[in-house]
């Protein structure tokens, strides 16, 4: 056998042992490919209206690149795990970073809307596949002790993602054109993929997801006590933070220039508090998820009890971020530990509940907005919140591991 070969064996696990030494290589790898998948995610958000324009269709209905990725997404997280379940599962991760590339290659290509479509109808797949199989493979490559510690790496490619997606694209976009931003998008997919190449160890499959597999987890305390929680603080939050524009414009009127800034501090705030989420639950995952989503509530009463003053809503946006920052990584960790054979499936599971808590939210948040005004929206985020953080709390001797 020849040198190379060795190596190659030398970082393979055999089914059903837990990793000894830590691949931080690897985890380092997942975590640029988070950062390349949610950028080219909402890369549209940032150049919406030139890419409109150039392509002759309305700022509404190119809007829909957004939706059609968030929809396919969805589905990709529930199915991509069974349906390549006999494959090795650094194949498969291989797969979404080319789905990445793909995408974003056909969008800076696209001459119409069905070429649009069909590029985000790929990434949809990639990042709907990527998020539910994530944290199956970080547990395969860490001791089950450091997992929180590599899932707070993995997610810091989301914070940095979010913080500089938006003006990253709108600058390149300016400067070059629409399409530079996905041709960036796309070296970003290529050097992941190089990347995870060389790092990604063999990982065959471990175990056989399958839809009934999906409603047995569903039965299990911990797990059905972790999909309410999402559900309760992903739909208070998205349905608070989607009209939180509105609500610094109208209660505080702040201009522009200092929501911009409010929300960048947003942003540094949830990476700040995904660094923290990871060292909070390494001592307890339950006391992450409650204190994360009890100071959501907080500074959501904060606002719509002080939000006219300026410094008041400032620093509870700011708090906001940090405290939801923290959340993603606690809830994945959660997911696999309450079922650690199964972690791709409870990854399937989790990526669903977060598309439904979404959706749930933004319904929820329009209809308290049209009726109270954004004052309406921020009360449901605080009530949803609190109810997500009181019932983790209430629930926490059903959670077992």
């Amino acid at each position: 056998m020849t040198d190379t070969a060795t190596t190659l064996d030398a970082t393979f696990i055999p089914e059903g042992e837990e990793r000894i030494d830590p691949a931080w290589a690897g985890v380092g790898s997942l975590a640029l490919g988070v950062f390349g998948l949610v950028t080219a995610e909402f890369l549209p958000v940032s150049i919406l209206t030139p890419m409109a324009a150039d392509l002759g269709i309305s700022t509404g209905t190119a809007g829909q690149a957004v939706t059609a990725t968030a929809v396919v997404g969805a589905v990709a997280g529930l199915t991509i795990a069974i349906a390549t379940r006999r494959f090795d599962r650094r194949l498969v991760l291989w797969g979404f970073t080319l789905a990445l590339i793909a995408s974003s290659l056909l969008a800076a290509f696209a001459t119409n809307l069905a070429m649009l479509l069909a590029a985000r109808v790929v990434l949809g797949i990639g990042l709907g596949g990527f998020w539910s199989m994530m944290a199956a493979i970080a547990l395969r490559l860490v001791p089950m002790s450091l997992v929180p510690r590599a899932m707070s790496i993995v997610f810091t490619g989301v914070s940095v993602a979010t913080v500089c997606a938006a003006p990253l694209g709108a600058y390149i976009g300016d400067l070059w054109g629409w399409r530079a931003a996905f041709l960036m998008a796309a070296v970003v997919g290529a050097v992941t993929l190089i990347v995870q190449m060389a790092t990604i160890p063999r990982l065959p499959p471990q175990s056989a997801p399958s839809m009934k597999l999906l409603f047995d987890l569903m039965r299990m305390p911990s797990i059905r006590i972790g999909i309410i929680t999402v559900l309760l603080f992903v739909s208070g939050h998205f349905a608070g933070f989607t009209y939180v524009r509105p609500f610094l414009e109208n209660v505080p009127e702040f201009g522009i220039e200092a929501i911009s800034l409010i929300l960048l501090a947003y942003g540094i705030g949830g990476f700040f508090g995904n660094l923290a989420g990871g060292l909070i639950i390494e001592r307890s995952i339950t006391a992450a998820v409650s204190l994360g989503t009890l100071l959501i509530a907080a500074m959501a009463f904060a606002l719509v009890t002080f939000g006219s003053l300026d410094v008041v809503s400032a620093v509870a946006v700011t708090l906001w971020g940090f405290a939801f920052g923290a959340l993603p990584v606690a809830v994945q960790t959660w997911m696999v530990r309450a079922a650690p054979d199964h972690a791709e499936s409870t990854g399937g599971l989790i990526v669903a509940t977060f598309q439904v808590g979404i959706a749930s939210g933004a319904v929820l948040g329009g209809l308290f907005v049209d009726s109270f005004g954004p004052l309406g929206a921020i009360t449901y985020c605080a009530v949803a919140t609190l109810a997500s953080g009181l019932y983790v709390m209430a629930s926490r001797r059903s959670i077992a591991f």
